[in-house]
């Protein structure tokens, strides 16, 4: 009897990945609308990494020295020096003009900050709100295009949320509906699209942090989440 041997082929080899990023998502979600006298900034406060929670409470929503109050998504990272720095830029300007920057002037120069930064970007996607005449909301990305909004939503569960907002907000597809929702009508609408995001996003969760900027000053408000 004769033995045939198969030959068997060799392994592929491939060749192994040393790449290193300077950047991670640490996912998330931050809203804003802006009313007729008000503007509401939400955010919640889970910090995670791929299926990891890294901490329960880090804020992406930051109020600033001048009454605005910026929500950051993306690397926490940089997150935090962005507001460092904007902070900084906000002390300079209250000492040689006498008075505090206004929203208008804070959207443009947080944009031009950003696209200072375009060659090695700030891994953060932003939303500022404040008021000018009325509530506004300022929606940028990574390199410093800015836009000025009634209502925006990014993060993790940006795609989620959006098309709320649209319809609530919006009144898209039934225009005959269209009036200016009051502050409390605002807020409601923000816990229940939060709510209902967290059954479907795993990186959003554990509280929200609401910031109400009206006139008078600043609210905040902790509202809780879902936590698994």
């Amino acid at each position: 009897m004769m033995l045939h041997q198969h030959q068997t082929a060799a392994p592929v080899k491939v060749p192994i990945d040393h790449a290193f990023s300077p950047y991670t998502d640490n996912g998330g979600t931050t809203l804003a609308i802006a009313g007729e006298d008000f503007c509401v900034i939400a955010g919640d406060t889970r910090q995670s990494e791929g299926y990891s929670i890294n901490t329960r409470y880090a804020p992406k929503v930051f109020q600033l020295s001048n009454g605005c109050v910026l929500a950051t998504g993306g690397m926490h990272a940089d997150g935090v020096m962005l507001v460092k720095r904007l902070e900084q830029r906000l002390e300079w300007y209250r000492h040689h003009h006498e008075k505090e920057m206004s929203s208008g002037a804070l959207a443009q120069m947080l944009s031009t900050i950003l696209y200072h930064k375009r060659f090695f970007p700030y891994y953060v996607w932003n939303t500022l709100g404040g008021l000018d005449e009325e509530g506004a909301v300022y929606s940028y990305d990574p390199v410093g295009n800015y836009q000025k909004q009634k209502w925006n939503c990014s993060g993790s569960a940006g795609h989620l949320i959006q098309p709320v907002l649209d319809n609530q907000v919006g009144f898209f597809h039934h225009e005959q509906d269209r009036r200016n929702l009051t502050e409390e009508e605002v807020l409601k609408v923000t816990k229940d699209a939060f709510t209902s995001a967290t059954e479907r996003d795993i990186h959003t969760g554990d509280n929200l942090e609401i910031f109400v900027v009206r006139k008078d000053g600043v609210r905040k408000e902790l509202y809780p989440l879902k936590r698994d």
